[in-house]
C-alpha cells in the first residue's frame, strides 16, 4: 500500500494542489495588483501605486469601521468564551438531561447567519418600539443587538470545543488536588483551566477572528444604520467596492488591510494563549 502511494502520489496531489492555486492564490495575487490600481473590472486596471491605501485610510467611515469592530471582537471574545465555558463547565457534571442541553444549545449555530439576523431584528425592534426606539436610531443599539444575536449564535459551537477539553482532563489529576484539599474554586483555577488552555486557544481564536469577519449578521440586522455607524469592516469593504463608483480600487486596499489585520491578530493571539498551554 505505501509503494502504491508512493507510486501515484502526484494523482491524489494534483486536484487538490490545482484546486488551491486556482481558488485562492490566484485570486489573493491578483486582489494584491488590484489594490495598486483604478479599474472598473480587471481588464482595465491602471497602476496607481499607493493612492488607493491613501485614500482608504482617509476615508473616516472606514476608521470609524475600525474601531467599531475591534470594540465588538473584544467585547464578543470575552462574552462568548465565558458563557461557553461556564456552560460546558455545569454540563459536564453529570446533570440529568445533559445530552438535551447540548443540543439545545448548540441548535442556534445551524441557522444561517442572514436568517438570524432578520429574526433578532424583529425582536429587537419589537420590544425597542415599547420605548419608541429602533434599532436603526442608535449605533450602539446596533452594537449591542450584534453581541446578543452572535453571543446567542457561537456560545453552542464553543461549548462543545469546551466539553471535548474537559473530558480529556485526566481524572487522576482531580483527584489529586482533592487528595491534597484544593477546593473547587482551587481546582478550577489551578487544575481545570490550565489544561483547558489547548480548547482556549482554539476558542479564542474563533471567536476573535469570526468577530473581526463578521458580515452577514450586521447586514441583516442594522444594514450600518444609522449613516454607516454601526457599519464593520467587512461591510464596509463590501459598500466601498459595490456602491461607491469609483473607490472600487479603495474597496480592494480595504480588503488587503483586513486580511493582514485579521492574519496579524490571530497570530499575536495564538502566540499569547499557546505559551500557557500545559503538556499533559
Amino acid at each position: 500500500m505505501e509503494k502504491a502511494i508512493k507510486r501515484y502520489w502526484p494523482i491524489f496531489l494534483i486536484p487538490t494542489m490545482a484546486a488551491f492555486l486556482i481558488g485562492f492564490i490566484v485570486p489573493f495575487a491578483m486582489g494584491l495588483w488590484l489594490s495598486l490600481c483604478e479599474f472598473t473590472t480587471v481588464t482595465d486596471a491602471v497602476f496607481v501605486g499607493l493612492k488607493n491605501y491613501i485614500r482608504a485610510f482617509q476615508d473616516p467611515v472606514f476608521l470609524h469601521a475600525f474601531w467599531y469592530t475591534a470594540l465588538f471582537a473584544l467585547v464578543s471574545l470575552f462574552i462568548i468564551n465565558i458563557f461557553a465555558f461556564a456552560i460546558a463547565l455545569a454540563l459536564t457534571q453529570n446533570v440529568p438531561g445533559t445530552n438535551l442541553f447540548r443540543t439545545v444549545f448548540f441548535l442556534p449555530n445551524l441557522i444561517g447567519g442572514i436568517v438570524l439576523g432578520y429574526i433578532w431584528q424583529l425582536i429587537f425592534n419589537g420590544v425597542l418600539a415599547k420605548y419608541n426606539a429602533a434599532l436603526a436610531l442608535n449605533e450602539w443599539y446596533g452594537f449591542w443587538g450584534l453581541i446578543i444575536s452572535v453571543s446567542w449564535q457561537q456560545i453552542g459551537y464553543m461549548m462543545i470545543i469546551y466539553i471535548a477539553g474537559l473530558q480529556s482532563i485526566p481524572e487522576d489529576l482531580q483527584e489529586a488536588a482533592r487528595i491534597d484539599g484544593a477546593n473547587a474554586r482551587q481546582r478550577l483555577f489551578h487544575v481545570t483551566i490550565p489544561m483547558m488552555m489547548p480548547s482556549i486557544t482554539i476558542c479564542t481564536f474563533l471567536t476573535i477572528t469570526n468577530g473581526f469577519k463578521l458580515f452577514d449578521q450586521n447586514l441583516s440586522l442594522t444594514a450600518g444604520e444609522p449613516s454607516k455607524m454601526s457599519e464593520m469592516l467587512a461591510l464596509n469593504i463590501y459598500n466601498t467596492f459595490y456602491g461607491r463608483v469609483g473607490w472600487e480600487g479603495v474597496g480592494q486596499a480595504k480588503a488587503v488591510v483586513f486580511f493582514v489585520l485579521v492574519v496579524a491578530i490571530g497570530m499575536i493571539q495564538l502566540r499569547l494563549t499557546r505559551t500557557r498551554e500545559v503538556q499533559q
